[in-house]
């Protein structure tokens, strides 16, 4: 029997959430989805995972995805957790479970938790909070992975005094039907544009970048077509070297802050 920490966590957010969690269930392996060395696992009934990925304009992010088809479930009893920038999650909860279910997991709980946006930072500051965590704990200390034996904890959410069975089952595409708020991050909006007075060359944002957009004997330059905007170049950068195109930072802080609402809640499913 063997416990796993599973994330997606280009800038360190998630997968501090998700180790978070996991200190409730005792020791933990950890698996790192930006990795692109990642082997693949094949896991038993008897072990437990708790999978975190941030929310990409609601979707689970694309090579998140790819590299979760590397983990083989036995009916393995998953944990979902999702963050989020303060705008919405949307579908990526869904999405995850449909995603590990195909794998062979069973989903027994999940919990979409607010954090400090990625590229408007000042949108949900500081966040998670002590406040958030403690949230967490009381959540965790609540569910069980053995729980899936006998019933799910993981439901739509949804007002079922509402519900007409219609099979829309996304709580975001239903109440917000009549008008959406969608926003999807433009591919090599961030990490694109270097200071070369501060680059040293030292590669570590070749190195870490999940997808490979950044080439090793040149890490100045970025592939756009393959950048995923996730920022861990600018997050990992030693020198602080890398950063976005202020002007369309700028842009997206202003449209955030028309349509977040601040200090959003958790939610535990």
């Amino acid at each position: 029997m063997a416990n796993y920490n599973v994330y997606f966590s280009p800038t360190g957010t998630t997968e501090r959430v998700v180790k978070h969690m996991g200190e409730s269930f005792g020791s933990m392996e950890n698996i790192d989805l930006s990795r692109r060395d990642m082997k693949n696992y094949e896991m038993e009934q008897g072990d437990f995972c708790i999978v975190g990925v941030p929310s990409f304009g609601g979707r689970v992010p694309g090579i998140a995805n790819e590299r979760l088809r590397k983990i083989k479930g036995d009916r393995t009893p998953a944990f979902l957790l999702v963050t989020y920038g303060g705008r919405a999650y949307e579908d990526t909860l869904m999405e995850l479970k449909d995603v590990l279910e195909a794998q062979g997991f069973v989903c027994f709980g999940a919990a979409a938790m607010v954090a400090e946006h990625s590229i408007a930072h000042q949108i949900e500051a500081g966040r998670p909070s002590a406040q958030d965590y403690d949230e967490l704990d009381t959540f965790a200390a609540e569910v069980k992975p053995w729980d899936y034996y006998t019933k799910s904890r993981f439901r739509a959410h949804i007002d079922v005094e509402k519900c007409i069975n219609c099979g829309l089952c996304s709580k975001k595409r239903c109440m917000f039907n009549a008008i959406q708020f969608k926003y999807y991050i433009e591919k090599g909006i961030h990490g694109r544009w270097v200071n070369e007075t501060q680059c040293m060359g030292c590669g570590s944002c070749a190195e870490s970048c999940p997808v490979g957009a950044i080439p090793f004997e040149d890490p100045k330059m970025t592939n756009g077509e393959v950048c995923i905007s996730c920022m861990r170049c600018v997050e990992i950068c030693p020198q602080s070297a890398r950063s976005g195109n202020p002007e369309k930072v700028q842009m997206i802080s202003e449209k955030l802050k028309m349509i977040c609402q601040p200090d959003k809640a958790n939610e535990f499913f």
